[in-house]
């Protein structure tokens, strides 16, 4: 099973991982819903590399 991740990039350029080792559908649906919370920052969906897996946090 392939698994994405949520990426994140604020207003000044940084970018962050918010979430990885869902599938596209909710990774997909993750960043809508927080896109449409009107917030001045991109939200996008990566597929993650090759071996990575588990849901797992920006802290971990």
């Amino acid at each position: 099973m392939d698994t994405y991740r949520v990426m994140r990039q604020d207003d000044n350029g940084n970018r962050f991982l918010v979430v990885r080792g869902i599938d596209q559908e909710a990774a997909e649906r993750l960043a809508a819903e927080f896109e449409a919370r009107g917030h001045k920052q991109l939200y996008w969906v990566e597929a993650e590399p090759a071996g990575a897996s588990g849901a797992r946090g920006p802290r971990d």
